[in-house]
């Protein structure tokens, strides 16, 4: 993301976490995964690590995946040759340790992560917009401390969140904007979605050997890279139309369409396959997205006798949203 785009964001992808799924492991995958479980590596599962960073809600730049045997800090540490200035990454608190911050810092790049509770900083100065400078490690870092308020009509829950930036000017970045802002990291969520429901219906990999799945795992990305700049591209011809609004499914289907009638391939033929896209998105463009909320669901319990998993409300609600930036005293 831009500086600008921090200021005044429109719907955005940002880094995140999730697996990569086959349906079938020989002996090469049994020496890369080790641990294969129930032959079967889902997606959505916590079995694999995929991570992605997104620039501008474009496009996926670089990814990261494998076995469990490493954590995803180790993966994340790949994608550093993806960051740059002018650019802000979100991070979860899986990745908000002074090593990995001070690395990200690094590139240039500004982060935005959610720190761990058990964490103390030091309070060295306090801003006027409730945030405070303080210092993980090495570096100097603003720490935002808010209570987050969801409200629905089954009630109210409210949690409590700590996040640090690099980002140390409080004017140009009110803390309110930023803690704004991080509700963007779950973006990813809904890429993975797409590419899971959207693009792959549900089915699993096909590929028995690692090369083959890094291989289906890349034409995957890269098809979804394809739509979401013919998304961009659209939406950013169009004043006021926030790339939320866009329908991916309709992006997907008019792609396939054009693949069907053989666009730019038959003899006087012309190729106009962003431009197609393109408008189709801008004809169906969905209404301006509400607020909701819903549980995070599996496939399938991992357990047959998985009865609390079965009784989870999977309703989602429309919600309202309250944030309380929280103010601290100066440590002694």
């Amino acid at each position: 993301m831009t500086d600008a785009q921090v200021r005044g964001h429109r719907g955005v992808g940002t880094p995140g976490r999730g697996p990569v799924q086959r349906d079938g492991i020989g002996p090469e995958l049994r020496r890369v995964l080790r641990r294969p479980q129930r032959e079967l590596l889902f997606f959505g599962s916590s079995r694999s690590n995929d991570q992605g960073v997104h620039d501008q809600g474009l496009t996926p730049l670089y990814a990261a995946f494998g076995s469990r045997s490493s954590g995803e800090s180790v993966y994340g540490k790949r994608l550093m040759r993806s960051l740059h200035t002018g650019m802000i990454v979100l991070l979860d608190r899986g990745f908000s340790s002074n090593t990995f911050l001070a690395a990200v810092a690094a590139t240039e790049a500004a982060f935005l992560a959610r720190a761990s509770a058990a964490r103390r900083p030091p309070v060295l100065a306090r801003y006027d917009d409730g945030s405070f400078l303080s210092r993980f490690g090495d570096i100097e870092v603003r720490i935002i401390e808010c209570e987050v308020t969801i409200t629905t009509s089954q009630g109210r829950r409210t949690g409590l969140y700590r996040l640090a930036t690099n980002l140390l000017d409080h004017h140009r970045y009110p803390a309110s904007d930023l803690v704004s802002l991080y509700h963007e990291r779950w973006e990813v969520e809904s890429a993975f979605f797409a590419i899971k429901k959207s693009m792959l219906g549900r089915r699993v990999l096909r590929s028995k050997t690692w090369a083959g799945i890094a291989q289906e795992v890349y034409a995957l990305l890269s098809a979804y890279q394809v739509l979401r700049i013919a998304i961009a591209d659209a939406t950013g011809t169009t004043p006021g139309a926030d790339p939320d609004r866009a329908s991916f499914s309709v992006a997907l289907r008019c792609a396939r369409g054009q693949i069907i009638q053989a666009a730019g391939i038959i003899a006087d033929t012309v190729t106009d396959l962003v431009g197609t896209i393109g408008r189709a998105v801008l004809d169906q463009l969905m209404p301006a997205r509400r607020l909701r909320v819903s549980p995070r669901a599996v496939k399938r319990p991992l357990s047959r006798y998985a009865y609390k998993s079965l009784k989870v409300d999977r309703r989602t609600y429309k919600a309202t949203l309250s944030i309380n930036i929280l103010t601290p005293t100066i440590s002694p």
